[in-house]
């Protein structure tokens, strides 16, 4: 686990960016943001967790569709500034119903 009080989330004012990328494929599935209690919650949980900017709220991936993220590992950067998960997610990603977003 990651101590949540060594990430640096203060450069961009209490979020980081989070690249999720398929444990088994290795794609790339999207890229979110997260503040400090939607990183605790997923390390808590084991399922991703992100801080919506455009609805200001943590927003869990899968709340409304199913299509949850199952977390697999976790692991910062050398600037403890960005984060990058292995899941295994539980259908497509994206919102288009598309397995990535990109």
């Amino acid at each position: 686990m990651i101590d949540a009080a060594k990430l640096d989330f203060k450069k961009m004012d209490g979020i980081m960016p989070v690249v999720i990328q398929d444990a088994k494929t290795e794609a790339v599935l999207m890229l979110g943001f997260m503040n400090k209690t939607a990183f605790e919650q997923t390390q808590q949980s084991q399922q991703v967790v992100f801080w919506s900017r455009s609805k200001q709220r943590l927003w869990r991936k899968g709340e409304s569709s199913g299509n949850y993220l199952n977390v697999v590992s976790i692991k910062a950067d050398c600037d403890k500034d960005t984060l990058l998960i292995s899941v295994k997610p539980d259908g497509p990603t994206c919102h288009t119903g598309a397995i990535s977003c990109f």
